[in-house]
C-alpha cells in the first residue's frame, strides 16, 4: 500500500483536519506489515510433553524448524501426518519474550519465508551471536524473540516499505507441550 501524499488533505478544510490527516500518513507510512506473505494453513500439534520435550523449544533463544515441502522435511523424526500445516515457507519456533504481555520464556512461532522475497525457499535463519532471523538474500533481519518478527536491520527495514514475519499462535495444551496454529 503507498502512503499518499498530504497536499490533497490541505484542500480540505480546516486546520484540525489537516493536522489529523498529516498525522495518520506519517504513521501508516512507518507501519510493519506483517501479512506479506500468503497466509497458508498452519497446524503442529506438540501437545503432550513427550512431544513437547522432543520437538519443542526449552528456552530463551533456542529455535526449531518445521519445514515439510518438496523433499525437504525437518526436523528429522518428526511424524507429519495429514493434518499437519506449515505455512507458506515452514515454521520458525524459537524461546523468547512475549512482545505483548512481556512475559518471559515462552515459545512464539513466525513462518519462515523472508517477506522480502516473497518466496517459499528463502527461508529465515537464526544468527546465533544476537538471536535476530535473517534472510540470506536481502539480508534483513528480523527480532523474533522479543519484538515479534519486527525489522531491525536491512531491506525490510531501510526499504520503501518495512516488512515483519508472519506470526503464529503457540496455544498451551492442557496436557503439556503447545499447538501452533494461526
Amino acid at each position: 500500500m503507498r502512503c499518499p501524499g498530504f497536499l490533497s488533505f490541505l484542500k480540505k478544510g480546516t486546520l484540525a483536519l489537516t493536522l489529523i490527516a498529516m498525522l495518520s500518513v506519517a504513521s501508516s507510512c512507518n507501519q510493519v506489515d506483517d501479512d506479506r506473505i500468503p497466509s497458508l494453513p498452519v497446524f503442529i500439534n506438540l501437545s503432550g510433553a513427550g512431544m513437547w520435550n522432543s520437538y519443542g523449544v526449552s528456552g530463551v533463544g533456542i529455535s526449531r524448524n518445521f519445514i515439510n515441502w518438496q523433499g525437504t522435511v525437518s526436523p528429522a523424526g518428526f511424524p507429519y501426518t495429514a493434518t499437519t500445516y506449515v505455512g507458506f515457507g515452514g515454521v520458525l519456533l524459537i524461546g523468547g519474550v512475549d512482545p505483548f504481555t512481556a512475559e518471559p520464556n515462552v515459545p512464539l512461532a513466525y513462518d519462515l519465508a523472508c517477506p522480502v522475497e516473497c518466496s517459499q525457499t528463502v527461508r529465515v535463519f537464526i544468527d546465533s551471536e544476537n538471536l535476530e532471523a535473517v534472510c540470506p538474500v536481502c539480508g534483513s533481519r528480523y527480532d523474533v524473540v522479543t519484538a515479534g518478527g519486527a525489522p531491525v536491520g536491512g531491506v525490510a527495514l531501510t526499504g520503501q516499505y518495512k516488512y515483519g514475519l508472519r506470526r503464529y499462535v503457540c496455544q498451551p495444551d492442557q496436557s503439556g507441550g503447545y499447538i501452533i496454529h494461526n
